[in-house]
């Protein structure tokens, strides 16, 4: 999941450096098109993660994708460095921060695979969604939106019946709540600093290469490393690493270019969705109908969240008419 740079102003890097040029001719109908499959890629990551812990521990696993990840990011960061402002001291140290929480992040997320659902996975990752706005409001007293406290009565009854009721959730499940509050905490986090240094693909590079040097250390420390465990995984590994990290994250930054944030809300949120398509198709997950009622109502609650705001200015304007 890559959700972390999402103002349309900070991906002119990519325009400038020329890589992207064919996007000139970019439409709308286009652009939606490449979210949606940026969509299906990191719902298909969730596979990946899940079906990588036959070979590899959950460490060396995330350490190795984000290397991967970093190493494709690194040459538009490059770029970056080359046309955009200096990096400040403290700006690298904030991303280093930021990267430490994104790790905490990320291996929560990969640890909670090892007991539940790919489908699971994808709808309680969704949940960050909800949290933002809460974090937002209880650590720096922004103002909540209406749409918060309906969203997040259906978010937790939608975990309810997605869990088959308080005794059906199990510690993957919680891990996962857990790790919905620290990509929230990371996307506030990114959303900040990247306005203030200027350089969001460095940002991002970093948080990829912290991850990776985080979790290859412990990797190395606490798991058994063994090459065959590595060619077992080397799938999982290119797919979560080069085409969910780096190829998932040029095409957000493309597609968001040229898409409305209302496009692009419904389309990103797709991501649950196409978690719990290719766990039935992959590995023949299914849910009862209490399940997905619990999904949609999850589901329901992000895209409320992410669309309720953008209809308020046009609301208050007619009141003031």
């Amino acid at each position: 999941m890559l959700t972390f740079v999402k103002s349309q102003s900070k991906y002119s890097v990519f325009t400038q450096t020329g890589i992207f040029r064919y996007t000139r001719g970019m439409t709308r109908l286009r652009a939606d098109i490449l979210l949606l499959l940026t969509a299906l890629i990191w719902g298909a990551a969730f596979v990946g993660q899940s079906t990588a812990m036959a070979h590899l521990g959950p460490f060396f696993f995330t350490g190795t994708r984000f290397l991967l990840a970093a190493l494709v990011v690194l040459p538009f960061a490059l770029a970056e460095s080359a046309k955009g402002p200096p990096l400040r001291r403290d700006h690298t140290l904030l991303m280093a921060t930021v990267g430490l929480v994104f790790f905490i992040a990320s291996m929560t997320q990969q640890g909670g695979l090892l007991a539940t659902t790919v489908t699971n996975a994808g709808f309680l990752t969704a949940l960050y969604v909800v949290l933002v706005p809460v974090i937002a409001f209880i650590a720096l007293k922004h103002r909540l939106p209406w749409i918060i406290w309906p969203a997040a009565a259906l978010s937790l009854t939608g975990t309810w019946f997605l869990g088959g009721g308080l005794s059906g959730l199990n510690w993957g499940d919680g891990i996962m709540i857990f790790s919905a509050l620290f990509w929230a905490l990371q996307v506030l986090l990114v959303g900040s600093l990247a306005s203030r240094s200027g350089r969001p693909i460095t940002l991002a590079t970093l948080q990829f290469a912290v991850t990776a040097v985080l979790g290859l250390i412990l990797g190395f420390i606490f798991e058994p490393i063994s090459l065959a465990g590595l060619v077992g995984a080397w799938r999982e590994l290119l797919f979560t690493g080069i085409i969910s990290g780096g190829l998932g994250f040029t095409l957000q930054a493309v597609g968001q270019r040229y898409t409305p944030a209302s496009d692009a809300a419904i389309i990103m949120s797709s991501e649950a969705l196409f978690a719990a398509l290719f766990g039935a198709l992959l590995l023949g997950e299914r849910l009862p109908l209490l399940g997905w009622i619990g999904c949609a109502c999850i589901l329901t609650a992000v895209i409320g969240v992410q669309l309720a705001p953008l209809f308020v200015p046009a609301r208050n304007r007619r009141k003031a008419d």
